[in-house]
């Protein structure tokens, strides 16, 4: 099989403009327990916003089509597939664009965050599924990995962490040269920069889109933690230093704007994995969790003056975090092409 990057496919930022986005209608128990209900009315709630700005579909599983419309609302398109979880970012594939009007689709392997849940094969199936029904050309990775282990600025630079990709639970023996290899192979990446996971419960490792991502070229935004005492400070605070040290793809120093965590909540002594990070950039907007936070206003006052030219849109994150992601983790972006 030829490599998408050798066919002129690369992985675009979240920022260009979206024929749609993708998500998936929560199912999986064990994900909220005793709180399914609630996470069908925050996973509608972000739906319902996304779909403000550009066209939206949830998948659903056979029989639940009804529920989903009700709560959704008529602009959310509803598609039957199963499925057996409901983190959008992390089952379905990565799209890439060619510049000439392709659409390609990466299908990561997956084997549910390294084996944190037995019966994942509907979740397994889920990208090649979405590169079937969108047109995309599908590329099976050589590795496995999630969506939300990887984000990029779109113009040959990534950022990813050792925990999700080099994890013995996913990949064992993977070296960072041979990651950035694939890498290159198949989202067209040039620089690849590897960060800490410093969160104290994660139920993936360590995603990068709870800890930093890019609003633009040369402009990122961090998780950070200012209590010198509070077990996240040190981890955010070097990724922080380390991501000002560096230089994009381009050669271009980063302009890093920090982001300080919403306060420490727990579920069955667990430290909730928060972050304001995990929002969703989609066409005209961003879609940003909130927490019920004193830290509320002043993420998303940050977060608007990174996207001038985007509405900045609230959505309660709770009931969504408790299943372990947010915002970001729920949705996947299909680039126009």
């Amino acid at each position: 099989m030829t490599d998408p990057a050798a066919l002129g496919f690369h992985m675009p930022p979240e920022w260009a403009r979206h024929a749609r986005s993708w998500m998936a209608w929560p199912c999986r128990e064990e994900t909220f327990p005793d709180s399914l209900e609630a996470a069908r009315d925050a996973y509608a709630a972000v739906a319902r916003a996304i779909a403000r700005f550009e066209p939206l579909s949830m998948v659903v599983n056979p029989g639940e089509e009804a529920d989903a419309r009700t709560r959704c609302g008529s602009r959310v398109d509803i598609v039957v597939r199963p499925h057996d979880d409901s983190w959008m970012r992390d089952i379905g594939p990565t799209f890439l664009i060619d510049g000439k009007g392709g659409l390609g689709a990466v299908d990561w392997r997956f084997n549910a965050w390294g084996g944190n849940f037995a019966g994942h094969a509907g979740d397994a199936a889920m990208a090649e599924g979405l590169a079937e029904l969108t047109g995309a050309k599908r590329f099976q990775a050589p590795i496995f990995m999630e969506g939300g282990a990887i984000h990029t600025d779109g113009e040959g630079t990534l950022i990813t962490t050792d925990s999700v990709v080099l994890n013995p639970n996913r990949n064992p023996g993977l070296t960072r040269a041979e990651a950035e290899k694939i890498f290159r192979a198949f989202l067209g990446i040039e620089k690849t920069i590897w960060l800490e996971a410093p969160l104290e419960y994660d139920d993936t490792d360590g995603h990068i889109d709870n800890l930093i991502c890019f609003a633009r070229p040369g402009l990122a935004l961090a998780l950070d933690e200012p209590d010198p005492a509070d077990p996240h400070h040190a981890g955010l605070r070097e990724n922080i230093r380390r991501l000002r040290a560096e230089t994009d793809a381009r050669g271009r120093p980063f302009e890093v704007v920090p982001l300080v965590e919403p306060r420490r909540r727990e579920m069955d002594g667990h430290r909730l994995a928060a972050s304001y990070i995990n929002f969703y950039i989609c066409n005209d907007a961003v879609i940003v969790p909130v927490f019920n936070d004193p830290g509320d206003q002043a993420a998303l006052t940050a977060i608007a003056a990174c996207f001038p030219g985007r509405q900045t849109v609230a959505v309660p994150g709770l009931d969504i975090v408790r299943g372990g992601g947010c915002v970001h983790c729920i949705t996947q972006q299909q680039p126009e092409v």
